[in-house]
């Protein structure tokens, strides 16, 4: 498992392009939490979370498919977001998030590990250890 520090993921966030007229940031919580946050202050715009659970603590399944565990939250006037989590493994999450966000919103993806074109890390193989989790 590689140690990643936050500078090295502000570091990286501060180069993204990311694109422009994005109006708010949804974070899959809970893994996307924090994610979500430091985008959301690399922007400069609003955070709502959208919680939902597939995997478990060591990134195993823990249920069927991801689940919707509280209320989607009202996204008011933002018609253009980006949905962001923490990894990319099979999709599954991001697509239930998307699928519970309204229709007529442009829904933009971006995660901080995966093998996608829309993650932020793609340089290190295997698990990385993220400087908020502890234990």
């Amino acid at each position: 498992m590689t140690p990643l520090a936050f500078e090295d993921i502000i570091r990286r966030l501060r180069a993204w392009p990311f694109p422009v007229g994005i109006d708010g940031v949804v974070g899959i919580a809970t893994g996307g939490i924090v994610p979500a946050a430091l985008v959301a202050q690399q922007l400069g715009v609003g955070l709502k979370l959208i919680a939902l659970n597939y995997r478990d603590e060591a990134n195993e399944p823990r249920h069927t498919a991801p689940r919707l565990l509280a209320p989607v939250p009202d996204l008011g006037a933002w018609r253009r977001v980006l949905l962001v989590d923490d990894v990319h493994v099979s999709g599954r999450s991001w697509q239930a998030a998307r699928a519970c966000l309204p229709a007529e919103i442009e829904v933009l993806p971006f995660v901080l590990k995966g093998r996608a074109d829309f993650a932020l890390i793609r340089d290190i193989e295997g698990c990385v250890q993220w400087p908020w989790r502890v234990g």
